[in-house]
């Protein structure tokens, strides 16, 4: 584990060895001021996760039908061994329970099954029918991984027959927006980063899904109402204020990169997916990028991006902060399967940077 000093010595400690539920890390972020890392693990700490795991399986003598043992392990032994603290110290500033969710994706036999089947969504509704959402009895019904349960029921199964599909109506991007409004800015929340998807969609007589919300207000509505109502269009300034926030970072890889945490008071029309996005298309005109490290690409970027466009001083921009940084959806959900309560209080930091979740159902889903 890397060198750490005062306080964030201390978080790193207590996030490695104690278990905290979304809403006690929420409160303790508020009370103390605590950081922890969010969203999709990057390349370097699943390599960081692959040596600790290795590492414990060496020391402990254990074959590797013993360490599945281990990190499924049911019951009260589940979580109460040194396995969990071990490895998610070797990480900097993930929660212990995020790890643990993490490990058991990644290593569950059920894991990476591909598209659901028609059949498969039958048995999906009948075992929460019977069951409620028990994801885990549920999943050993199914045949799929708790977690993918719950996201192919409240992403695609759930209010399926009241779901409108196709081109949002003039009226459908009214609602929404004032749905958000109303549930963020209105109470003086952040309007990025403090919603909760499945109340939205409640809202909007679940006529809209939970995926449909969230991607409609963060890659559309979102900056036209940062931009006073008017749609805004990505240019050489964006660019250049992208390339510059990237080399800010310093991270070995893009994969490390949180998208979240680019924006600022002054810079935050875009959606993390338009920057990864937008970074992604300017790396890949690089010709050879395939066979270039981070900071040969980045090289590159900041030579053809090194001076500010000349029209820039005229430019300006009426935006509204969005300095927070919600948990990325699996994270979210996933701390729900064991303290539903969570739901009452949208967890918040700023960590470094991290990752970004994709949409699919099988490693994301949306914050309830």
């Amino acid at each position: 584990m890397q060198h750490l000093e005062g306080g964030d010595s201390e978080h790193a400690h207590m996030l490695a060895n104690k278990w905290m539920s979304a809403s006690k890390l929420a409160e303790l972020v508020r009370t103390e001021g605590l950081e922890y890392k969010k969203g999709k693990f990057s390349a370097i700490e699943e390599q960081q996760l692959t040596d600790a795991i290795e590492n414990f399986r060496t020391q402990k003598g254990l074959s590797e039908d013993q360490l599945k043992d281990v990190i499924f392990a049911k019951g009260s032994q589940a979580k109460d061994n040194s396995f969990w603290s071990e490895i998610s110290g070797a990480l900097h500033l993930r929660p212990i329970i995020a790890v643990y969710h993490h490990v058991r994706r990644r290593f569950h036999p059920l894991s990476a099954q591909g598209k659901w089947m028609p059949s498969e969504d039958e048995i999906l509704q009948q075992a929460v029918l019977e069951l409620g959402q028990q994801w885990e009895k549920v999943s050993d019904r199914v045949g799929r991984m708790a977690s993918d349960c719950r996201d192919r029921w409240r992403n695609h199964i759930e209010h399926r027959s009241a779901k409108t599909f196709g081109p949002w109506t003039k009226e459908e991007e009214d609602l929404l927006t004032q749905i958000v409004t109303d549930i963020t800015v209105n109470q003086g929340k952040d309007m990025d980063n403090d919603v909760f998807w499945g109340v939205v969609s409640q809202r909007m007589g679940n006529k809209r899904g939970r995926q449909q919300c969230r991607i409609k207000w963060t890659d559309a509505l979102s900056k036209t109402v940062k931009n006073q109502g008017q749609k805004p269009r990505w240019g050489p300034q964006d660019a250049f204020i992208l390339v510059h926030k990237v080399d800010s970072l310093h991270v070995q890889d893009d994969s490390e990169i949180d998208w979240k945490t680019l924006p600022d008071a002054n810079w935050n029309l875009w959606s993390p997916h338009t920057l990864q996005r937008r970074w992604l298309t300017m790396k890949r005109s690089i010709k050879g990028y395939e066979d270039m490290t981070h900071a040969e690409i980045l090289d590159i970027l900041l030579v053809k991006k090194a001076h500010l466009p000349s029209d820039s001083a005229k430019r300006k921009r009426r935006v509204v902060s969005a300095e927070a940084v919600e948990d990325s959806e699996d994270d979210v959900d996933d701390l729900l399967l064991n303290d539903p309560s969570a739901l009452t209080t949208p967890a918040a930091s700023v960590p470094p940077p991290v990752g970004v979740a994709d949409d699919s159902d099988s490693s994301s889903s949306d914050s309830d």
